[in-house]
């Protein structure tokens, strides 16, 4: 049991997506979870799977972008379990894509849901941390901040939570906190659903893109989560860590169509 002994705080963590996946394989290491999301139906359902699986988990109904209501998560989440020792940022949302588009107002909301939401919840649950010398701050950003890929309001949010992750390592590793980053690549999540209904090849073209050959799946990023939130991750902190099959080393359709090229000329 990876995480035995410790609890986890997971925003975004409803569903069948990055979060709650990601809060299921926390409690199957040992972790008692509190899940957090905006549909409370869909936290509980998360809380009640990890429950029938003989796990411990707690739901609650949480707006990440209020701090009134972080500050009621936290208050759940030490009235449960006495501590807090790992927390994922997991809430997001695309909300928009071309800048000429937007308006200010999905702008803002682009940068609330993704970024306003990691400082308030670190906000919430660094002092505590501090004081217990430890805890793991693990954020999901995106390959969309790290590079241009369209999306231009999730994008700058992304990547501004880098940034927030990098700082939050520097300035408080003295106390035995680490805060760590991963960017997913496409990952098929029930978020794809509406595009799939009207566009239902995208998968197949967006696969060219990736040097493994394959969409990436919520549990990719949950064992790549398990992995920061343990022991075994004890020396690493500040990283900002692409899970993304080989996106983010190069273009998989340009580097096949080279090698191709390659491999057909005379040697």
């Amino acid at each position: 049991m990876r995480l035995a002994g410790k609890v986890a705080v997971v925003t975004g963590g409803g569903g069948p997506g990055i979060g709650g996946t990601t809060a299921k394989r926390f409690a199957a290491e040992g972790a008692r979870v509190v899940v957090a999301d905006l549909d409370a139906d869909r936290a509980q359902t998360v809380a009640d799977e990890i429950q029938a699986a003989g796990g411990e988990a707690i739901a609650c109904h949480t707006d990440v972008t209020s701090a009134d209501a972080i500050a009621t998560l936290a208050t759940q989440a030490y009235a449960a379990f006495g501590q807090v020792d790992i927390l994922v940022n997991s809430a997001g949302r695309s909300i928009g894509d071309d800048i000429l588009t937007i308006d200010e107002a999905t702008w803002d909301l682009n940068f609330a849901i993704v970024v306003k939401s990691a400082f308030l919840c670190a906000k919430a649950f660094l002092p505590a941390m501090i004081e217990q010398k430890r805890g793991a701050i693990i954020n999901i950003a995106s390959v969309n901040g790290l590079t241009g890929l369209g999306e231009e309001a999730y994008g700058a949010a992304k990547a501004a939570m880098t940034n927030l992750t990098q700082n939050l390592a520097v300035k408080y590793g003295r106390y035995g906190v680490r805060a760590n980053c991963i960017c997913p690549g496409t990952i098929r999540t029930p978020g794809w659903e509406r595009r799939l209904e009207s566009d239902p090849l995208v998968f197949e073209r967006l696969t060219k893109w990736y040097p493994m050959g394959r969409i990436g799946q919520p549990a990719d990023i949950a064992n790549a989560a398990l992995f920061l939130a343990s022991d075994e991750a004890s020396w690493l902190t500040g990283a900002i860590i692409p899970v993304d099959g080989g996106l983010m080393a190069g273009n998989g359709q340009m580097n096949r169509e080279l090698v191709g090229k390659l491999t057909d000329e005379p040697r």
